[in-house]
């Protein structure tokens, strides 16, 4: 008599591979709107242009804005237009989607996948009109470092390549917290305006809003409550040798907050998903 066959192992998908696939197939359809891709991508670039000409004009007047000189600020701003064009460039697309993907029930095409939701839901589309972001924000970094005479180690670039990534990482959490709330609501564009006017705090240095009471409240608030500052501010100082505020412990502070906020933003995203009602039911 024969033995039985082994069941078929369980499938376990390696999920690099399937981010490829999707990686590809979002260049593929870049390429078939080729028009389109280079509009967004003039449009981003004259976006950058005409925020370094604000701040021309701006150090053209002061040679510092608190304790940045134009050289380290454009480092900071070459930090938060790099971890905004990941975020952008990565979610911001199926985040945008996964609200209408809930309102019309194709949601349930991604639940029954043998793969992980989350994973699904959050990388499925890239928007590969941002590389040139991150190649301009990579050479406005340069040039920051030269202008400014800082000695870039291996160590500290180490270090500022994994602080972008949990600035990143934070603001991922927010995003895919923020859609999962559309579940409840149908629609939930009004909560994406209010992600854009929150992070906007984030486009300049924590310590500029330090003047007065309020804005001690409000720097306090966006940096050790909810840490939008922070995880911008953080890695810019680090890289260009600036002191930390309001101590170097901060360095440790940023990847906490962020795994808690990763942890807490998974935890909504199930329990968000628990009350999903099926376009079947």
């Amino acid at each position: 008599m024969s033995s039985p066959s082994p069941s078929p192992a369980p499938f376990r998908p390696r999920y690099w591979r399937v981010w490829l696939t999707f990686l590809k197939v979002s260049l593929s359809r870049e390429m078939i709107f080729r028009w389109h891709f280079l509009i967004e991508v003039v449009t981003t670039c004259f976006w950058i242009a005409a925020q370094l000409l604000l701040f021309e004009i701006i150090y053209g007047k002061v040679t510092t804005i608190r304790d940045w000189t134009k050289p380290e600020y454009y480092g900071f701003m070459a930090t938060g237009m790099l971890v905004n064009s990941f975020v952008e460039m990565l979610f911001m697309p199926n985040c945008a989607n996964l609200s209408e993907q809930i309102r019309t029930g194709n949601l349930d095409f991604a639940l029954v996948k043998p793969i992980d939701t989350q994973f699904l839901v959050s990388f499925q589309t890239v928007d590969m009109s941002l590389l040139a972001q991150v190649i301009v924000s990579l050479g406005l970094l340069t040039y920051s470092v030269v202008q400014a005479h800082v000695t870039v180690t291996f160590g500290s670039a180490i270090m500022y390549a994994f602080l972008v990534l949990v600035a990143v990482g934070f603001f991922y959490s927010m995003m895919i917290a923020l859609a999962s709330a559309a579940v409840f609501m149908g629609r939930n564009q009004g909560l994406y305006d209010f992600w854009f006017y929150v992070t906007s705090f984030a486009r300049y240095p924590g310590d500029v809003y330090r003047q007065g009471l309020a804005g001690e409240f409000f720097w306090f608030g966006f940096s050790f409550i909810i840490p939008i500052l922070l995880v911008v501010t953080v890695p810019s100082r680090m890289f260009l040798n600036k002191a930390l505020t309001p101590n170097s412990w901060v360095v440790l502070l940023a990847p906490a907050m962020t795994a808690v906020s990763l942890w807490g933003s998974r935890k909504v995203f199930k329990w968000s998903l628990s009350h999903y009602r099926s376009a079947s039911s």
